[in-house]
């Protein structure tokens, strides 16, 4: 430990980020570098834990507590302190195959089980890792580094998320032949589409998979598998399959009006958006451009579809959630080490307030039905507030207060409930057993019920962290390894 006071010497420090009003006018990242002065200070918060909780990802009662990847955050931080920035990188990297993603959009349980956190504001560990990854490449020392033999085996990866990414990359480390499938006509998954450019510019995701090209690994787009090619038919061309394929079957609306025109899925809105900033060719045939938007879901997904919109210089923005507001402070069932379920301010709402004044997030609300005009398009939507009933069990419902109802103008509603589980074709498409839209396979083990047939990330858990697909992807790695050579000197 470098600087045995450092967490109190020193107060907890971010990146600081472009003006909520003057980043509107463009879709560049929000945040901003971090001074080296300053980072070498918030590094050497750390203080010298006995046990450190931030690397030691589990899940308490249902809530994220730690780094599933078991990054050496201790280890790095220091090292951060010391100036030594490679060794810092090569710590990073011996848990995290992507930094420059989980530094940008991970949520940082890490930081909810930091001990310091106790009392005190968490280290900025979040920061750090983003600043450490992208001084590796500036510096060129992130350079392919591609296998000195080949085992001779070759894998298929269904899907180009985090976890096929992570999968991909650690195979080819130890020499199989890999080649990654992807259904978009680009790599990358929901890092590519589903996750707007100003929170993760594409320029990070096409940088990372031209280097896993230049590593051996190939990719190859615009294929659904269950579709355009059969689970079989892969499974006879390969020596081992793993799927990576995500969970992105939408939770749709079931209320009247809910087929109008101007309902859309937010993953619809998200993905034109960015395939439209990516190709000027592109038409996207959703625009929010002088519209009253509103966006049912309170979590980030729908906070991006806030940021989305007020690019595109929307009338009005509000997202609905079910339940109330977050408390300021933790309460007594969010204990530290768990991830804390507080109030903040994410960079959407920071926005929204900038333009229009107020947070756009509405609690305790229901939609009720969705109304056109007379041409059939979508006018106006209708909601009443809930008082959210917990049960002796733990269970909740919400009871509707009467003489709440409320009419809110609306041209454009995103649909952003969260995800069911995997989608259709791959799971009727093949003899895969699941359950509740999820391939069903062992945690650890990751073997399905096909004999070399894998799955990791949210096919098999359902919808979660970009850290735990990472962990997921790398895990099921090792397992596919075990299965192809007898033995795996995989992580």
């Amino acid at each position: 430990m470098g600087k045995a006071t450092g967490f109190m010497d020193y107060e907890r420090k971010t990146a600081a980020e472009r003006d909520s009003l003057s980043r509107q006018e463009d879709w560049k990242e929000y945040t901003l570098p971090f001074p080296e002065s300053e980072l070498k200070k918030q590094g050497a918060r750390c203080m010298d834990c006995a046990t450190p909780f931030c690397h030691t990802g589990v899940q308490i009662n249902g809530t994220d507590s730690g780094c599933p990847l078991y990054n050496l955050i201790p280890e790095w931080n220091e090292l951060v302190y010391r100036g030594k920035w490679k060794e810092a990188l090569e710590r990073l990297l011996k848990t995290n195959n992507f930094p420059e993603f989980t530094g940008r959009v991970c949520p940082a349980p890490c930081e909810g089980g930091c001990t310091v956190a106790i009392n005190d504001p968490a280290v900025a560990i979040k920061s750090i890792e983003r600043e450490i990854i992208d001084r590796g490449f500036a510096e060129g020392w992130m350079v392919p580094k591609p296998p000195t033999s080949r085992t001779g085996k070759q894998i298929v990866i269904v899907g180009s998320g985090p976890a096929g990414l992570a999968a991909a990359d650690q195979l080819n480390k130890v020499g199989h032949s890999v080649t990654v499938y992807e259904r978009d006509d680009r790599v990358g998954g929901l890092l590519m589409y589903g996750i707007p450019n100003m929170k993760l510019e594409k320029s990070l995701v096409t940088r990372r998979v031209e280097l896993l090209e230049a590593e051996g690994i190939r990719f190859v787009t615009g294929v659904e598998i269950g579709k355009d090619i059969s689970l079989e038919q892969l499974r006879a061309d390969a020596d081992a399959v793993i799927l990576c394929a995500g969970a992105q079957k939408h939770r749709e609306l079931s209320l009247p009006g809910h087929d109008l025109p101007g309902v859309h899925l937010a993953m619809k809105y998200l993905t034109q958006s960015t395939k439209a900033l990516l190709d000027d060719e592109y038409k996207a045939d959703i625009d929010a451009k002088g519209k009253d938007v509103i966006v049912i879901g309170g979590g980030d997904t729908g906070a991006d579809c806030v940021a989305t919109a007020l690019r595109q210089k929307c009338k009005s923005v509000v997202q609905f959630g079910r339940h109330p507001r977050l408390p300021e402070e933790r309460p007594e069932n969010n204990p530290w080490p768990q991830m804390p379920h507080v109030f903040t301010m994410d960079y959407a709402y920071d926005e929204a307030e900038a333009r229009f004044g107020r947070d756009p997030r509405r609690y305790s609300i229901i939609t009720k039905k969705l109304v056109n005009d007379d041409k059939g398009n979508l006018k106006e939507l209708h909601t009443v507030e809930a008082e959210k009933v917990i049960a002796e069990d733990g269970s909740h419902t919400f009871r509707e207060i009467p003489g709440s109802e409320k009419v809110w103008p609306a041209q454009l509603v995103f649909v952003a409930t969260g995800f069911e589980g995997t989608e259709d074709a791959l799971l009727e498409g093949s003899d895969l057993d699941h359950q509740n839209r999820r391939v069903t396979a062992e945690y650890g083990k990751y073997a399905t019920n096909l004999d070399g047939v894998f799955a990791a990330g949210d096919v098999r858990r359902g919808q979660s962290l970009i850290v735990w697909a990472i962990l997921e992807g790398r895990e099921a790695a090792r397992e596919c390894d075990r299965y192809l050579m007898g033995e795996t000197d995989l992580p």
